[in-house]
């Protein structure tokens, strides 16, 4: 599918939904309603995925349990709450390209990020700035700042920031690998985003994670736009940790709880400080209650407190999903759809908006930035009262991500239709 010419018609797009293998899985999510009750063309999965139809039924057998067990159902529910989180374990090292014992299911994105700063930002006097790129989203943001500051440091010194060239939205792989070079040998962490949330770009973690390293650099990933988008391969590119959500792309549910990535060799890192807690205390004595902190090996070694089962259980029902349906096959269908409404929007040209979004496929996931320098929030606000929701993102950023599990070419379609007609 990802080699078929793009035709401009509807005709066409009904006929690529009716080839598409992927197709059926659109009825295992619940589609928001316009006033009327028809579907509404939802391509904001980049901000919150739908809900899979069968996550009540996972909610259920949860409150099920714990009202006929009570504290039994940490050991005697259909499925025991103590190990809950290791339901995960497989399914998340697939899609993040990773082993086993490299991930864990836990707390919230950015929670997260401060734990593993907390262990992999350890600040020098010859090196102890970090870089992030310019306008990455605010949390990480204010996270890197407090950082920083919590060592007692000066963000005007020690926050390095990646910008784009003059002109331009994106930063340039060269860019990037340039300014390590350049300045690596001052940089104690490099802590970007996969896909920037702003442009949609995504960026080139094998290569960042080469040149940090051949710098001395610890590196670290964002990946709350990456995970359940694109591929991902961390094991094999090497970083030292990563964190995501799993509300956007993966479909848990407003809030739900976030992924971590603590490469292998860091898995019996003793000697790496951390904030501890009991849920990360080795499973033979935890339950004996002793003063010491004796860490599980590997990722689940930084967990603080037991899952919060209830929250969760509506993740499985997206991660069963994503495992039936296949990392690859997806992939090639988001290369398709946001190729295809690419195509569209510019079917004709218009002066009126541009894509910042890369054209490259392999330098963007499912997501298109639109910028609309003149009252776009408007236009984004009118298309969502007719039941086209996408996002804005000040100051001039439409945002609208078709995702593979649930959208089909048809969505894609009407959309640039009535974006096009609003427009007028």
């Amino acid at each position: 599918m990802t080699n078929t010419p793009f035709q401009a018609g509807e005709d066409f797009a009904a006929a690529m939904d009716a080839r598409d293998p992927l197709a059926h899985f659109r009825e295992r999510f619940c589609l928001p309603k316009t006033k009327t009750g028809d579907d509404c063309i939802y391509l904001c999965g980049h901000s919150l995925g739908l809900q899979p139809k069968t996550a009540s039924s996972y909610l259920e057998q949860e409150l099920r349990d714990w009202a006929q067990l009570g504290v039994e159902g940490h050991f005697h529910a259909k499925d025991p709450w103590i190990p809950y989180h290791r339901l995960f374990t497989q399914q998340t090292a697939a899609l993040v390209g990773a082993q086993p014992v490299e991930v864990v299911v836990m707390n919230s994105l950015t929670v997260n990020l401060h734990l593993m700063m907390a262990s992999f930002y350890r600040p020098t006097t010859e090196r102890h700035k970090i870089l992030v790129e310019r306008g990455a989203f605010p949390s990480d943001q204010y996270a890197v700042k407090s950082q920083i500051r919590f060592h007692g440091l000066d963000p005007a010194s020690s926050l390095l920031e990646l910008t784009p060239r003059e002109g331009e939205s994106c930063m340039r792989d060269e860019d990037i690998e340039s300014l390590i070079d350049r300045e690596g040998d001052s940089i104690a962490l490099i802590l970007l985003g996969g896909v920037n949330y702003a442009t949609g770009q995504a960026f080139d973690m094998a290569g960042i994670t080469k040149a940090g390293q051949r710098k001395g650099c610890v590196v670290g990933f964002d990946l709350a736009h990456a995970a359940g988008n694109i591929p991902l391969r961390l094991h094999d590119w090497g970083p030292d940790f990563a964190a995501w959500c799993s509300y956007k792309y993966l479909n848990g549910g407003p809030g739900c709880v976030a992924g971590c990535f603590i490469h292998q060799r860091h898995a019996r890192a003793w000697e790496l400080p951390r904030f501890a807690g009991w849920w990360g205390h080795d499973e033979q004595t935890r339950f004996q209650m002793g003063p010491d902190f004796h860490p599980i090996s590997g990722a689940e070694g930084w967990q603080l407190s037991n899952l919060p089962i209830l929250a969760v259980a509506a993740l499985r029902a997206s991660m069963e999903i994503f495992s039936e349906a296949g990392l690859e096959p997806l992939r090639a269908k988001s290369v398709t759809l946001t190729g295809y409404m690419e195509f569209l929007l510019g079917q004709p040209a218009s002066p009126k908006f541009s894509i910042i979004t890369p054209r490259e496929q392999e330098r963007r996931g499912a997501q298109l930035s639109i910028r609309l320098p003149r009252e776009g929030h408007k236009l984004c606000n009118r298309l969502a009262a007719e039941g086209i929701i996408g996002d804005w993102r000040e100051p001039d950023t439409f945002r609208v991500a078709a995702v593979p599990l649930y959208n089909s070419y048809q969505d894609v379609y009407r959309f640039v239709r009535r974006f096009s007609a609003a427009l007028e």
